[in-house]
């Protein structure tokens, strides 16, 4: 091979390392950041806060209402950009783990949680946005 081509073929890998490189960083910074949505519950608007943190398919972070703070576990990202993670809660001395499953669309995170409840399974859809990082 002739210097003239290893130097075509050194740009060629170059150039493919530097697009993947910003794919990673892409698809990390679409689901890190903070994100709010609102809830019904018992006739009240409860605003709820997530603030995730992401490195590499690690995620993690945690869940905010007023109810208080609930670290976030077994939180990852797929290659494709789907996000899942747990909530572990406790109300009136009962513990309760919601499952988490989202993708991110803009500044929109459509997520659906599913918990288990008196034997069954209840699942509700959630369209988080992203918040405003200055405010």
């Amino acid at each position: 091979m002739t210097a003239r081509n290893r130097m075509w073929v050194g740009l060629f890998a170059f150039g493919l390392f530097v697009s993947f490189a910003q794919g990673v960083i892409a698809a990390e910074s679409k689901v890190a950041g903070t994100w709010t949505w609102t809830q019904k519950r018992n006739d009240q608007e409860v605003k709820n806060t997530m603030k995730l943190k992401q490195e590499g398919e690690k995620l993690t972070g945690e869940v905010e209402n007023p109810r208080g703070k609930t670290e976030i576990k077994d939180g990852k990202v797929d290659k494709d950009g789907t996000a899942t993670w747990t909530v572990t809660r406790e109300f009136n001395g009962n513990s309760f783990t919601i499952k988490y499953k989202g993708k991110v669309e803009g500044d929109v995170f459509k997520i659906q949680a599913s918990m288990e409840r008196d034997g069954e399974t209840r699942t509700f859809d959630i369209e988080a946005k992203r918040a405003d990082e200055k405010s």
